[in-house]
């Protein structure tokens, strides 16, 4: 175990290392000047880091050696790729077929630059000062999206890669983003268009709802959209450098919202969606026939379930608080997570 600690760490990137050791530091920071922070809280933490980290590194050499991997699918989310993980496994291919996965939104926050490291440092400022997430995801977050790269970098020649993506500027956007990464390859290079084959495969017609994204599909169709799906022939190197050069564009732009429009990413401005928030408060206020506070999260996912895009609710929180700041709400308790506050709009 010592020796394969040693060839772990001596064939890893510096990024890596470094990734690695704040997280150590951090916790034993956390200890010495945390009350609240548990010696058994910190042994529970470094062991998950332990076990996080050589598991990482364990699956990617797999994906390296595993002469029997002939397909890798790249998904954009935790739900999709635990959807399509069930289905290969149900079809009896997860030793001949791996999934990475990217745990991120790409619809929000800043693209600028992110296939370098100033690029992913800005995003991670912007997520970290912007958004609500839990201290874990904040802290490891470099970390996994390095790795999640060094995992694409690392698929063996004469893999076909299948990679996964709706109609949505989340997955669009990182669907660019991949295919920059691999842009100096010559691999065989898939795309799923699932939204796309989930309208034909299940005649939906353009009026009805469908799946906003690649994650709202359960596995077995997600299974059939693979089998049925998967005779499409590769995207052909001019398809590849028409992508390419929209990645470059779009990592050109400051924008951190992205929306997706006539089959297109569009880059909008933060506020974009601020005057529909408001107006979704006014049909709540209108419905209750009063000027009550209301649950932020209600008010949310009144705003997501009727949105034709692909955002996230951690947005939409943001530019809530942002209108709290601006006086167009009023707030009543404390805005460290939706369930914790309500709001409502300032009579003028």
């Amino acid at each position: 175990m010592i020796d394969e600690l040693k060839r772990i760490l001596k064939n890893s990137p510096n990024d890596e290392v470094k990734s690695l050791l704040f997280q150590i530091l951090l916790r034993i920071n956390l200890l010495e000047e945390t009350d609240q922070y548990t010696e058994g809280q910190f042994v529970t933490d470094l062991k998950k880091t332990y076990n996080d980290f050589l598991n990482y590194k364990r699956n990617q050499t797999d994906i390296k050696n595993n002469k029997n991997c002939k397909v890798v699918h790249i998904l954009f989310g935790d739900s999709a790729s635990g959807s399509l993980k069930r289905a290969l496994k149900e079809m009896e291919s997860r030793d001949e077929e791996k999934v990475i996965s990217f745990s991120d939104m790409f619809s929000i926050g800043p693209v600028w630059q992110l296939h370098d490291k100033v690029g992913l440092n800005q995003r991670y400022e912007w997520i970290k000062n912007h958004l609500i997430f839990d201290d874990d995801y904040i802290d490891e977050y470099q970390y996994n999206f390095n790795n999640t790269t060094s995992m694409i970098n690392a698929i063996p020649k004469n893999t076909t890669i299948i990679v996964w993506v709706g109609a949505n500027s989340h997955e669009q956007t990182a669907l660019r983003y991949v295919l920059y990464l691999l842009k100096d390859n010559k691999y065989d290079i898939f795309l799923m268009d699932t939204t796309k084959q989930y309208k034909n495969q299940f005649n939906i017609p353009d009026t009805d709802c469908y799946p906003l994204h690649t994650g709202e599909i359960i596995s077995e169709k997600l299974r059939l959209i693979y089998e049925k799906g998967r005779m499409v022939p590769p995207i052909s190197q001019e398809q590849r450098e028409k992508l390419e050069k929209e990645w470059k564009e779009l990592s050109s732009t400051q924008e951190v919202l992205r929306v997706w429009e006539n089959k297109e990413i569009k880059s909008v401005d933060v506020a974009y969606y601020d005057d529909y928030i408001i107006n979704n408060a006014k049909k709540l206020h209108t419905e209750r026939k009063n000027n009550d506070f209301m649950k932020s999260a209600r008010l949310i996912g009144e705003v997501i379930g009727y949105l034709d895009q692909y955002i996230g609710d951690e947005f939409f929180e943001y530019r809530v608080r942002h209108l709290i700041m601006n006086g167009v709400f009023e707030i009543e308790g404390v805005p460290k997570a939706m369930r914790f506050y309500s709001v409502r709009l300032k009579n003028n």
